[in-house]
């Protein structure tokens, strides 16, 4: 069922809260095993929190998910739970309050079943880490779920937990989502608190440019609900900011404007892939939808270079001078150019800063005047389905499409084509390859205007785009 359809009939008193509670980990006991999606387990708090919501429901009171069962990604911060990041520095850390995350679901009503996996220190398409072992894809046991969230979207498609709050600087909520066939959605970077997103980094106001918190599903409908929770200002913002998104552009899809994204160098999507973008073209032709391939508003390689050097900036900023000149002298000396660009983020000084900083703000401008003419871009989420489990290091990996071996870090160049500009993207499914797994697909809007790529999702799924359950599950 849909998250939707619980809340409804909960509503109706067609169910207990405890009782859906009792239903949720029943499954988690019953299935979780081979999957290991869900490590950490908050049941008898579950059935307080039920309860809780029980005698507030039988007393009239209404909240947006109340005796509602969910699970949140392990590195979201929140009182009295482990918060390790899949680090073993912090695998016995247990923070003493919530993040605004947590605290916005506890306040919506929700009976917390548990926390989900992650891989090490949240970098990776897989769930793996020292901490709490792998997590599996629930279409094949052999294959990765995705990552850093990828417990949460293992437990979403096998039916463990209808809600899921992942977080985002390198696909980690849109990944799992296409690898499992459901919704995830990355906000507008500013729309949803990026505060208490891993151990320790619970500041108000972080440093966390590109960074974001946001909602997993399997519907549609769902996403926008738990979008519309978790929206709101950062921690010591709500003195005085405020947030009005404009509704979508359009839900009737004759009423768009739909840019699919054009061939990008060096990196051709899967078969799966391609025809899955085909047959979306056909569909909105059929619709009476205005669909072009324009050109991006951005030239690629410099657009994915400087996305490197911003997110190895923001990903390393604990390293000291001595290990980041090292690093980066080790990573020039491969002449390999995405190890290049990194290398030049850990080693940006001040003056960079600011010009990549200019960089950046001069492409969310291009893509201003990019929507003056369009509605959304639609494009891959991913350049193929779910890979088989890596246990090799991160940079000695690479991915095969189509009998093609390309480099790992490849699998990042679709989802930042959004992360590096702060623009929402919607991640939902699209069918199932050849193998039987699934394909997703995203659609990448304006900034602040995350309604429309959500509004799109979901006429989408009006149309038999739709999360199908795996089988067995």
């Amino acid at each position: 069922s849909t998250a939707t359809a619980m809340l409804a009939a909960l509503r109706a008193g067609e169910v207990s809260s405890l009782e859906l509670t009792e239903a949720h980990i029943a499954r988690i006991e019953a299935l979780d095993g081979p999957l290991n999606a869900i490590p950490v387990h908050s049941f008898e708090r579950a059935r307080d929190m039920a309860r809780a919501a029980d005698a507030r429901i039988a007393a009239g009171e209404q909240a947006p998910l109340l005796g509602l069962p969910m699970t949140l990604k392990e590195s979201t911060l929140a009182a009295g739970l482990p918060q390790s990041a899949g680090l073993e520095v912090f695998r016995d850390h247990r923070p003493e309050r919530d993040g605004p995350i947590a605290r916005a679901v506890f306040e919506a009503g929700i009976a917390l079943l548990g926390k989900t996996n992650i891989p090490v220190a949240l970098g990776d398409w897989q769930a793996d880490s020292p901490v709490y072992g792998r997590t599996n894809n629930p279409w094949d046991l052999e294959r990765t779920p995705g990552g850093s969230t990828g417990g949460g979207g293992a437990a979403l498609a096998a039916g463990l937990t209808p809600l899921e709050v992942g977080s985002d600087i390198g696909g980690s909520i849109r990944v799992p989502a296409a690898y499992c066939g459901v919704f995830g959605h990355r906000p507008t970077e500013t729309a949803i608190p990026r505060t208490g997103a891993f151990p320790l980094a619970d500041l108000p106001n972080p440093t966390a440019l590109m960074g974001v918190q946001g909602p997993l599903a399997r519907s549609a409908g769902d996403l926008e609900l738990l979008f519309d929770v978790l929206a709101g200002p950062e921690e010591g913002e709500d003195v005085g900011w405020q947030l009005q998104l404009p509704p979508p552009r359009a839900r009737d899809l004759s009423k768009l404007r739909i840019a699919l994204c054009p061939p990008l160098p060096g990196l051709t999507p899967a078969k799966a892939v391609r025809d899955a973008m085909d047959r979306l073209a056909g569909l909105l032709a059929d619709e009476g939808t205005e669909v072009g391939t324009p050109a991006l508003p951005f030239d690629f390689e410099p657009y994915f270079t400087d996305y490197l050097r911003l997110l190895t900036v923001m990903i390393n900023q604990a390293m000291s001078a001595e290990a980041r000149q090292a690093t980066a002298a080790a990573m020039r000396e491969s002449g390999d150019p995405i190890a290049s660009a990194q290398a030049d983020g850990l080693v940006m000084d001040a003056p960079g800063l600011i010009a990549l900083a200019n960089r950046r703000a001069a492409a969310q401008a291009a893509w201003r005047g990019f929507f003056e003419d369009w509605d959304l871009v639609v494009a891959p989420m991913v350049p193929d389905v779910a890979f088989p489990h890596q246990t090799a290091t991160f940079q000695e990996r690479s991915l095969v499409i189509d009998n093609e071996e390309v480099s790992y870090w490849l699998n990042i160049v679709y989802p930042m084509l959004a992360i590096f500009t702060g623009l929402p993207s919607t991640a939902f499914p699209a069918g199932l390859s050849d193998a039987g797994l699934p394909v997703g697909l995203q659609a990448i809007g304006p900034y602040l205007e995350d309604r429309t790529p959500l509004a799109f999702a979901r006429a989408m799924e009006a149309r038999g785009w739709a999360f199908t359950p795996p089988p067995g599950y």
